[in-house]
């Protein structure tokens, strides 16, 4: 057990005056308090248990070393002494209806001359493994769908995959927000040349967007004049074969599209305010925004209690909300990003949260 004096220290998911681990009582200042949040990030490992996390992830030689959430998270399990093993997607396969992946060992360091080093394919059973995050960026087409249906296989071996296979499966990000009307600007999801031209109608000043797209990529902002609406809905459509998302525009993206994370269905105090380069209309940092982490407010903290309950029973442990204005407009379940550049501006410590709250769900799975 964890002695009290271990535990009187500032929280570094919230520093003072917001949360400190000594009570776990939220003590944020009343313009932001959620009520009911605790902090979880212990000084000491809840179980002596050494973890084996595994990581499906893009190739590490593509990784961004000064801002890459997924880094974060490896460096945050590696100092508690856990052992890391990488696959990418094609590295998943069954055999005899057991799931398999050509692993390797990884080890992370804190040199961005080399921050990582792989060790030897070996072909192992994933049920060996005690978590697998599933950190693969979309876009979630075939290939990553046949991947979370191969980690559904160890997920029935008792592995716990982060998020889990059900929901990666089921929360299209675009389209996950649509269970919240009322946390969402007005918006219409059509493949209909007719009726995507009469919200247009409707509305005037329409953004049209993918709904497998990430980084800001294919989207679309159509004035009220409407030029060359015909042009974007036959690009976006694949000429009325492929169903897009239409929403009214939200002016309050001049202040940035704000990046809310959701840790086991608890929010981080604060977000990341991607705001657009100028003549843009996109905040996405990959479409050239710029972040700035902002403390969240009491329209951010009514929104988020609208989606904890489903994201709690779906069992979602990392979720991203994008939020313009008053309004989510994405749900982000695949691969939610900004770790760093919160933890940059803020000295927090968000995968190390993350990995906590891992802990905590395994020990609640674990027999007394």
């Amino acid at each position: 057990m964890v002695s009290s004096t271990a535990l009187l220290h500032t929280c570094p998911i919230a520093p003072a005056p917001w949360c400190h681990v000594a009570t776990g009582v939220s003590v944020i200042p009343a313009a932001g308090r959620v009520p009911g949040w605790q902090c979880r990030h212990k000084v000491a490992s809840m179980t002596a248990r050494k973890l084996k996390i595994g990581v499906v992830m893009d190739p590490m030689s593509s990784v961004a070393y000064k801002k890459d959430t997924t880094l974060a998270m490896l460096w945050a399990a590696s100092q508690r002494g856990w052992s890391l093993h990488y696959l990418e997607q094609e590295d998943l396969y069954l055999e005899n209806g057991r799931a398999m992946g050509r692993m390797r060992d990884l080890e992370v360091y804190h040199d961005p001359d080399n921050f990582y080093q792989l060790g030897e394919v070996v072909a192992t059973p994933l049920a060996e493994l005690d978590v697998i995050l599933m950190r693969k960026d979309p876009p979630v087409d075939e290939h990553f769908l046949n991947a979370v249906h191969l980690l559904g296989f160890a997920e029935r071996e008792g592995v716990l995959v982060v998020n889990p296979t059900a929901a990666l499966q089921t929360c299209n990000e675009k389209l996950f927000a649509q269970q919240f009307p009322q946390c969402i600007p007005p918006t219409t999801v059509s493949a209909n040349d007719k009726v995507l031209r009469a919200f247009h109608a409707e509305h005037g000043n329409v953004i049209f967007k993918p709904l497998d797209g990430m980084g800001g990529s294919g989207i679309f902002h159509v004035a009220e004049d409407g030029r060359n609406l015909g042009s974007v809905i036959e690009q976006l459509t694949l000429r009325g074969t492929r169903q897009i998302m239409a929403q009214r525009y939200v002016p309050e993206i001049s202040a940035g599209d704000t990046r809310i994370l959701l840790v086991d269905g608890e929010p981080v105090p604060f977000g990341l305010a991607r705001i657009p380069s100028a003549g843009e209309t996109r905040g996405n940092l990959a479409a050239g925004g710029r972040g700035e982490s902002r403390e969240l407010t009491d329209r951010d903290y009514w929104l988020i209690e609208q989606v904890k309950p489903v994201v709690k029973s779906l069992g979602l442990m990392f979720v991203g909300l994008d939020v313009i204005g008053d309004y989510i407009t994405e749900i982000n379940v695949t691969s939610p990003t900004c770790v760093r550049e919160i933890d940059t501006q803020r000295g927090t410590d968000i995968a190390g949260l993350l990995m906590d709250a891992i802990e905590a769900r395994l020990a609640a799975q674990t027999p007394a």
